[in-house]
């Protein structure tokens, strides 16, 4: 049996009677930018979110980069963030001219550490990324609790929990503004790139939006040193149809997960866990295992597909060399034993329980070995 990583097409296939209609609207009306479409997802996602405002941008990086440019962070500046994240939490960060400052992750759930967070702050620290990351929330309060104490910015990196809650509460509505990719993979994709940032703090959205518009509100009148960051008609309308349907696609994510949890038994494979504050989603199922290599290799041997979330940390990353001499011990040990398993929506039961099995006979091939 063959088993991918992942796969849009049971999905595509269930929304093509929405989709592409949405789609020959948009080409018969001739309004490809800037129009009814992203007006309207806009309000639907700020609303989803239970924020205020909603600002439609590129994708993920550009939606991390303007939350910090509208907040008036730049060069001289830092920003703490968590070492085990996705280079583009980093890279908003150094694309705006300040500095990131890392912090390990703790093991139980692979997310910043919030009891060193403040021995990196200092007079220069403007803003904490709280990456959401694999799908489910930080410890915002404690979070939120520092930020407070020392007058910092909370961005959300939600790029990865689209739906997902920490008590009862939205990621997106969590700190003082949020960030999401629409990248196709994603719990709520796009059928390209794509971004959008929330926030209740109507000068900083407006900001943001001029940002996003090459620093401009009224043609040709720039304010902004800005960019061209936006959201197109098409990308609009066809993420405001899945939109309606991510809560039961993160159900059927859920719905898989558990079968993991509770199904996989095998002592050389470490399960990712829940905070029991958060509704994960699901969007990496981010297993350990100590020789992951050959681990992997099993699985592809048996026709299962994997990834890994991510392999090289940033402060390893030649991109980063001026960090090459820090050390995280935990993001350096996530990076060298992550594997995450196939997990998608649509997925269906026969191949799940192939993963599982396999999983399971793994533990007596290993043992043999």
């Amino acid at each position: 049996m063959k088993v991918p990583f992942a796969e849009l097409k049971t999905l595509h296939k269930e929304l093509k009677g929405e989709i592409l209609p949405k789609i020959e609207e948009v080409y018969n009306n001739g309004w490809f930018i800037a129009g009814e479409n992203v007006n309207i997802f806009e309000q639907d996602f700020a609303d989803y979110c239970n924020r205020k405002y909603c600002i439609s941008c590129g994708n993920g990086l550009e939606a991390l980069e303007l939350s910090l440019l509208g907040n008036n962070i730049g060069i001289g500046d830092e920003v703490i963030v968590c070492s085990h994240t996705f280079i583009a939490s980093a890279l908003a960060i150094s694309k705006t001219g300040a500095t990131p400052v890392f912090v390990d992750p703790e093991m139980d759930y692979y997310l910043i550490d919030v009891n060193k967070i403040e021995e990196k702050i200092t007079d220069k620290t403007k803003a904490i990324i709280a990456v959401q990351l694999y799908g489910q929330s930080c410890n915002m309060n404690e979070i939120n609790k520092i930020a407070k104490k020392h007058n910092l910015i909370v961005l959300e990196d939600a790029a990865q929990a689209h739906g997902a809650l920490y008590k009862n509460n939205k990621v997106g509505s969590l700190g003082d503004i949020a960030a999401f990719s629409f990248y196709p993979g994603k719990n709520l994709g796009a059928l390209g790139d794509g971004g959008a940032i929330v926030t209740d703090d109507k000068e900083v959205a407006n900001r943001i939006r001029e940002l996003a518009n090459y620093g401009s509100s009224i043609k040709y009148h720039h304010n902004y040193k800005g960019t061209n960051s936006r959201l197109d008609e098409i990308q609009a309308a066809i993420l405001d149809v899945k939109l309606k349907k991510l809560d039961i696609m993160n159900a059927y994510r859920n719905k898989i997960a558990k079968r993991y949890l509770e199904e996989i038994d095998n002592e050389e494979v470490i399960l990712p866990k829940v905070n029991p504050d958060n509704y994960h989603v699901w969007h990496i199922f981010a297993a350990r295992v100590k020789e992951r290599e050959t681990f992997i290799n099993y699985l592809k041997q048996n026709g299962i597909d994997t990834g890994i979330h991510y392999p090289i940390p940033i402060h390893k990353q030649k991109a980063y060399k001026e960090f090459n001499n820090q050390s995280y011990k935990n993001a350096e040990e996530i990076a060298n034993t992550e594997v995450s398993l196939p997990l998608y929506y649509g997925m269906p039961d026969d191949k799940i329980d192939y993963v599982i099995d396999k999983i399971n006979t793994y533990k007596k091939v290993y043992k043999k070995r």
